[in-house]
């Protein structure tokens, strides 16, 4: 298995890439082996944050294409294709729709499917030496893991447009210009800028972390009418719960929460 997990001080879980000499690209083998770390994670209610980065130099350079190559060799149905490809697409579901918090760590070139999964995370950390580029169009293909929904909802159609269909390589300053990224820092910046962050979401009550999330997908995809209702009862359910009334007394004792 390529991915490296580490546990840190015991409410986060680093995962890393550690494929550093194909540049961390992946195989459906890497991914569905990701899906399997994340539907784990996503159960173990110790876990609040999870980090996403790669090994060396890179991120993730994307889909392995000499192993797409073999793959592509090997003649599949349709339906078993389709179905497979909609397996291993769920990986990202997992890392944008987990209960917890997710981060991607962007040490370096962030392409193709690597980019969908950086995409995936609720933010995106990257260092100055980072770059971005879809790369679809350049080997013939159309884009998978959901990129196009999930750029289109960071950076707007204009700019998603622009990516895919010229498939122009940004750099770090602009992707944080565009909203690609939240925050950039300096390479030697960066593990400690991480942790900084995850120190501080570790510190979130759970539950309020779910439904905070709950709110930030429905309102993206709900009318406001309806979203309004799910978010009131979100609202009510987080009000009534141990972690609601822990953060409370915590903040009138000004006193750290200790959240269950």
């Amino acid at each position: 298995m390529p991915w490296a997990v580490r546990h840190d001080r015991g409410a986060a879980a680093s995962i890393t890439l550690t494929r550093p000499d194909r540049l961390n690209a992946f195989t459906g083998e890497d991914i569905l082996d990701l899906k399997d770390l994340l539907e784990e994670i996503s159960r173990d209610s110790t876990i609040r944050v999870v980090v996403l980065t790669g090994a060396g130099r890179a991120f993730c350079a994307g889909g392995d294409l000499h192993a797409m190559n073999m793959v592509s060799a090997e003649p599949k149905l349709p339906d078993e294709a389709l179905a497979s490809m909609r397996n291993m697409a769920e990986v990202v579901e997992l890392l944008h729709y987990m209960p917890k918090m997710t981060m991607a760590a962007v040490n370096g070139p962030c392409v193709g499917a690597g980019l969908s999964l950086a995409a995936a995370c609720d933010m995106r950390i990257a260092a100055r030496s980072a770059v971005f580029l879809t790369s679809y169009i350049e080997v013939g293909q159309s884009g998978d893991y959901g990129q196009a929904w999930f750029l289109e909802r960071l950076i707007g159609a204009g700019w998603t447009a622009r990516l895919q269909l010229l498939s122009e390589r940004i750099d770090s300053e602009l992707a944080v210009r565009i909203g690609l990224v939240e925050e950039v820092v300096d390479d030697a910046q960066l593990d400690l800028r991480v942790s900084t962050l995850v120190d501080k979401a570790t510190a979130m009550a759970p539950s309020v972390v779910a439904a905070i999330k709950g709110n930030l997908d429905d309102a993206s995809e709900l009318p406001l009418g309806e979203y309004l209702e799910e978010e009131s009862r979100r609202f009510l359910k987080n009000m009534d719960s141990d972690d609601s009334r822990e953060a409370v007394h915590a903040f009138v004792e000004k006193r750290p929460p200790r959240f269950t």
